[in-house]
């Protein structure tokens, strides 16, 4: 299916009626390409578009039918009630790591210190800055790109995020200990097909898969986590569907405390973590 050339002519109505796509989608990039609110595409729904709005809406819609992300089209997706700019350079932010958010939230001392690591679009870590400003939040990621954007929406919500450039733990000081370490790591196995399907074709693949066996970079945080945890303190991590047994054992092997798996609203264990002794 190919997106009509234009719609030239036509009201508001009409094109939400006719156009390709959900309803829901439609109107987001109706919004989009006019430049409208919601409640103005309903107010203003016998205004009609000229030819190069039509070309524009046409445009998007084209992108959206070859399968691209309507967060990428549009370059915003909403997380925890706040808006975040996302590029292809970073994974688009889901519903299912709020869950990792409220976890990180419930374990975080008033003043106390939290580490975001593999931040990419800095979602978990503006979030909680937002949501707690009396914490010290950072937050780390190896793409110099994705933290230009993190960068952007600390700024754009106000926050106070200090953003480091790293491999995992190789930029921290010796010694700097947090309260909570919180991370979404990049955990889908090597060759998965869901890496071919859907939006994650579209998405960075070296933060969704550590191209091996979908642990490692799990087992590189675990690791390093002793070194960089205060004592009591909480190590937290999102994971694949079906890795929450692994990702405990993992845990429990490295002398972590208190192992225990979260599921999502799905009902699926997304998050495992443990407490440093």
């Amino acid at each position: 299916m190919t997106a009509p050339s234009h719609y030239a002519g036509c009201t508001l109505a009409t094109v939400l009626k006719t156009a390709p796509l959900e309803p829901l989608e439609n109107r987001i990039l109706l919004c989009h390409a006019l430049r409208l609110t919601r409640v103005q595409l309903i107010t203003q729904s016998e205004r009609r578009l000229d030819v190069a709005e039509a070309d524009a809406l046409a445009a998007l819609l084209a992108r959206r039918l070859q399968g691209e992300p309507i967060a990428y089209i549009v370059g915003l997706r909403e997380f925890y009630g706040l808006d975040f700019r996302v590029t292809p350079d970073v994974l688009i932010p889901r519903p299912d790591t709020e869950l990792l958010v409220e976890l990180a939230m419930e374990r975080l001392p008033q003043r106390g210190s939290l580490l975001d690591m593999g931040t990419g679009s800095g979602a978990i870590a503006v979030a909680i800055a937002h949501t707690r400003p009396d914490a010290s939040v950072t937050a780390l990621d190896a793409s110099a790109a994705a933290l230009d954007i993190a960068r952007g929406n600390a700024a754009a919500h106000h926050t106070s995020v200090t953003l480091l450039l790293s491999d995992w733990y190789q930029a921290l000081p010796a010694g700097q200990t947090f309260d909570v370490i919180a991370s979404n790591p990049p955990y889908i196995v090597a060759g998965d097909q869901h890496l071919s399907q859907g939006d994650l074709r579209f998405e960075p693949v070296d933060a969704l898969t550590d191209h091996a066996d979908g642990l490692s970079d799990l087992r590189s945080i675990i690791d390093g986590a002793p070194a960089h945890l205060q004592r009591g303190g909480w190590l937290l991590m999102e994971h694949g569907y079906d890795q929450a047994a692994a990702v405990r054992a993992l845990l429990a092997g490295s002398g972590f405390a208190e192992v225990q798996s979260w599921r999502d609203l799905a009902g699926i264990e997304r998050v495992s973590g443990a407490r440093l002794p």
